[in-house]
Parts: C-alpha cells; structure tokens; sequence
C-alpha cells in the first residue's frame, strides 16, 4: 500500500510540474499582430500544413451570435476574426483578397451599438467600437441582423455607422452562402 501511494504522489507531482510548463506564458515575441494590432493575436509553428497560399481569394462569413449583454471586454467572436485576418496576413494573404463579413445577432446584438447608444443602456463604454473600427479598415464587412436589433429593442439610430443593418441574419447566411462565402459560426 505504501509503494501505491508512493507511486501514487510521484506520478502526481510528476503531472503538476508538466501543466505548470504548459501553462507557463510564452516568450516575448511569440504572438504576432500582423494587420490588427493589438488584438486576435496569432504565431505561425515551424513546418505548419494547410496553409493559406498568398495568391488565392478567401470569402468567409462569420456569423457571431456568442455574447453578453453588458459585457465589459470585447467579444471573444471579433477578437477571433481579428486573429483570422492576422493568420491570414502572416501566410501572405493580401487585405485585398480577403473578402470578408460579419453577421451580428442573438446574444453578440448589443456590440454594434453606437458609444452613446451603448453607455445609456449599459452604464459604461462599449469596449468593442476600437476593435470594429480596425475591422472596417482591414476591409471587413460588419453586419447586424435588422431583425435581432428589434427583438432587443434597438433602432438602426442606436448602431454604430461602422455597421450596415441587414434584413435578417437568417437572409444574409443563405445569400452570401449563395456568393461562395464560407460560413464560419462564431
């Protein structure tokens, strides 16, 4: 029975000391931020596969739906398509041949809110107006679904005019979808 516990703690802290060197932060210099700085931070390994090739024309529709309603920090879904867009620019991929949208809705809705639309509802600044500003100059395409504004009981006066109001969320998937857009779900 002692040998069993023995074993038994060795191979416990034997386990504790590999998470902790997996958990330990990466060295300076390892996440890049190749277009959108500061934000969907990504680092390329060594001998990757299933690259983007730097001559090819990549359309993608991220349909964001996760959030919540008085969230403090940006929405994970926008950080994600920022990293997306710096993965796709450290392979080579020009700006011009990433055709890119968001569809807004559900949960995410209250994102696309104006600052002052945001502060009235919420008490505090809309962390994401930075991120999506960036967005747009990198050519992404920002979309709210008009149908989920007024399930929230917000007007198209309340978005932000970085973000065009689409008939619904449901419409905009099928038509880009249509357009040869992938559908990413975020």
């Amino acid at each position: 029975m002692k040998i069993r516990t023995a074993l038994l703690s060795t191979l416990a802290l034997g386990l504790t000391a590999v998470g902790a060197a997996f958990a330990a932060a990466p060295a300076s210099g390892f996440w890049h931020y190749p277009v959108i700085k500061g934000y969907g931070p990504e680092h390329t390994w060594p001998g990757v596969v299933v690259r983007p090739s730097a001559g090819a024309t990549y359309k993608a529709l991220f349909d964001l739906t996760q959030g919540k309603p008085q969230a403090t920090k940006v929405n994970p879904g926008l950080d994600h398509i920022a990293r997306t867009i710096n993965i796709f620019a450290a392979a080579g991929v020009p700006l011009k041949h990433m055709k890119f949208a968001v569809i807004i809705h559900g949960p995410a809705t209250p994102i696309v809110l104006s600052a002052a639309a945001y502060q009235a509802k919420f008490g505090h600044p809309n962390p994401n107006l930075a991120l999506i500003a960036t967005l747009r100059k990198a050519g992404v395409d920002l979309l709210v679904c008009g149908n989920a504004l007024g399930d929230m009981h917000f007007t198209p006066a309340e978005v932000n005019p970085d973000i065009h109001v689409a008939l619904s969320a449901l419409s905009t998937v099928i038509i880009m979808q249509n357009r040869g857009y992938a559908l990413v779900r975020m």
